[in-house]
């Protein structure tokens, strides 16, 4: 071989790994942006608010109106309200809990002296427990470790966010009040459990036809393997810009693991472990970042609240 033969041959060696290398380098790169991107994948990631459709796709004219957070943020923290005609807390002159329950809408529960902490208003909240004809909620109802239940406390789930320090806190769904007791302390009532373990259960026939078919307005939560927690409001009577689609509409209980595991997918959430329904039909209602997406005429058991710390806290 020549002498400029050889030199030939070896320069295109030379440019075909050279091309190769910034290609590798770029698909790397690409990588770890769309990593970053991700919001599981931020260790710094606290909240977030968006639509999708029914696949868990992110669409500007979805009908699932979706919060997810991390419960370990040190940017939030969580309360839970329910309808009082005074102070939450407060105790009569025998040092009992005052627990005088009045019918109160979600606008009224998520925004009334009682929905204030640290003097702060809330920055997100969903409904969530039944109500009782005495307007008493139904279920399982902790703020701030002060219980305000109903009769149904040890028979339904309920999902809350434990106390302790950010680093510490957990979510959990799960029935009755919990063995560990600092997971007793901020808890709001559902019903309607369609994960547990990880496991998915088509709950329309424990739902029965009027719930399963007819009000199908939902309001749920989720939590996964790696903490996070997902809120979702599917309501097509939404204040906000929604298409309906074979895609995008309201759901039955067969659909709920598509939309939920979509989330979680798309979002690096993790496996969903468990599930469960808040009060549906009259009563969806959410809330996000001084807007009211979804509000319904019903009175409302309880309502799961979430701050933003002031960086004066």
């Amino acid at each position: 071989m020549s002498k400029n033969k050889f030199i030939c041959l070896l320069s295109t060696l030379i440019s075909i790994l050279v091309c190769f290398a910034c290609k590798q380098t770029y698909q790397t790169l690409a990588k770890t942006q769309v990593t970053q991107q991700c919001l599981g994948n931020n260790t710094k990631f606290s909240l977030d608010f968006f639509k999708t459709n029914n696949q868990g796709k992110k669409d500007g004219r979805g009908i699932n109106h979706v919060i997810i957070f991390n419960p370990k943020s040190e940017e939030l923290d969580f309360k839970v309200n329910v309808g009082v005609s005074h102070r939450l807390y407060a105790k009569d002159n025998q040092s009992k809990l005052r627990q005088e329950y009045v019918p109160k809408l979600f606008h009224e529960l998520i925004t009334d002296e009682n929905a204030k902490l640290n003097g702060q208003t809330p920055i997100a909240a969903i409904n969530a427990d039944y109500i009782d004809i005495d307007h008493k909620p139904q279920g399982l109802n902790i703020s701030r470790g002060i219980e305000y239940s109903g009769a149904f406390k040890n028979k339904r789930s309920s999902f809350g966010i434990s106390a302790g320090q950010p680093k510490q806190r957990q979510a959990s769904i799960q029935a009755g009040r919990r063995k560990d007791n600092i997971l007793n302390y901020n808890l709001v009532g559902g019903n309607g459990r369609f994960y547990r373990n990880g496991k998915f259960k088509d709950i329309c026939q424990d739902l029965g036809e009027l719930a399963c078919k007819q009000a199908t307005n939902r309001s749920m939560v989720a939590t996964t393997d790696k903490g996070y927690v997902i809120l979702l409001v599917n309501d097509a009577k939404a204040n906000s810009d929604i298409e309906l689609s074979q895609l995008n509409q309201e759901l039955l209980p067969d659909m709920f693991d598509n939309v939920l595991e979509g989330i979680a997918h798309n979002n690096c959430l993790g496996k969903i472990q468990e599930g469960m329904l808040f009060d549906g039909g009259m009563s969806p209602g959410l809330y996000y970042n001084k807007k009211m997406y979804v509000e319904n005429l019903g009175p409302i058991g309880s309502v799961f609240l979430i701050y933003r710390k002031s960086h004066n806290n």
